[in-house]
């Protein structure tokens, strides 16, 4: 019922920025966690950076002071604003919202950051 789409991904250099996007459909809803998670190579899925409805927000250290998360409420869509990127950010990234006592998740966009 409810559908989380992100988009925003794709290939850019070392240094430059991407902003990320996840909209979602299927319900109304006012209170809720939403925010990013990263999925690397070889790697575990880690934590990016949460935001809840009243505005808290977490950030991974290894992003931090490059990574921003906002949302528009009235378009129930959330932004990840990626800067100084650098290739250790390379990864499939996605958008979760936990809402009602569960978690739904997007589908992933790939971030891409060459040297």
């Amino acid at each position: 019922q409810v559908q989380l789409v992100e988009s925003g991904g794709g290939l850019v250099q070392a240094g430059g920025s991407l902003r990320l996007s996840c909209a979602a459909s299927g319900s109304i809803f006012s209170e809720y966690v939403i925010g990013w998670y990263r999925q690397a190579p070889g790697k575990q899925r880690v934590l990016v950076a949460l935001m809840s409805s009243g505005g808290s927000t977490n950030i991974a250290d290894s992003v931090k002071g490059r990574f921003s998360i906002s949302r528009d409420n009235a378009r129930y869509t959330v932004y990840g604003q990626m800067n100084g990127l650098k290739p250790e950010d390379t990864a499939i990234y996605y958008c979760v919202l936990y809402f009602n006592g569960q978690d739904y998740w997007g589908q992933g966009t790939q971030v891409t950051v060459s040297s």
